[in-house]
């Protein structure tokens, strides 16, 4: 497997040169460009780990798996990686997620705004996602977005309907605190 420095990489790539090439850290595929991600710094890293573990925990009870930063093929010109991918455990183990998640999770880094990840949960609709929720370590937010519109939430905890899939924002924020 080939592995890319990001500032070598030109305009258009085919989705067969992303998909076998390794790209530390790993980009999103839109449309035969690279994207590259937000990410590394500590709230995000530390949220993105608290919210992680909280769902593994479970995922026996709730017939789930949770896998973090894997390549979700939206499309078939579009991969992304959500933080967070709650997948039914009844689905196929895919080397890149191709059936719908339950649930994508991102949470914001510092240069990231909800207006930039519209984009990315247009693209998890459109593949058949239900719900994709956004936590914002810096004001302690959390978005749920569904195909009828986003709502936010700064306490109480979030349902994934038709699953037991739950998580209190209280519990997901305390990380930050510790």
């Amino acid at each position: 497997m080939a592995t890319a420095n990001l500032s070598n990489l030109s305009n258009l790539t085919s989705i067969e040169e992303y998909l076998s090439t390794t790209y530390r850290p790993d980009v999103d595929y839109v449309d035969g460009e690279i994207e590259q991600r937000n990410l590394g710094e500590f709230d995000h890293a530390d949220l993105q780990t608290q919210i992680s573990n909280i769902l593994r925990n479970e995922q026996k009870a709730w017939g789930v798996r949770v896998v973090v930063e894997t390549r979700v093929r939206v499309s078939p010109t579009r991969v992304r990686i959500p933080d967070v991918c709650v997948l039914s455990a009844s689905l196929p183990r895919e080397r890149i997620v191709t059936h719908p998640p339950l649930l994508c999770v991102e949470v914001l880094s510092p240069r990231d705004t909800l207006k930039s990840m519209r984009k990315r949960v247009q693209d998890f609709f459109g593949m058949g996602v239900k719900d994709t929720w956004i936590f914002d370590p810096e004001t302690r937010i959390a978005h749920v977005c569904t195909a009828s519109g986003t709502a936010e939430h700064k306490s109480g905890t979030l349902r994934v309907a038709g699953t037991k899939i739950k998580l209190s924002i209280e519990e997901v924020f305390s990380t930050l605190d510790a």
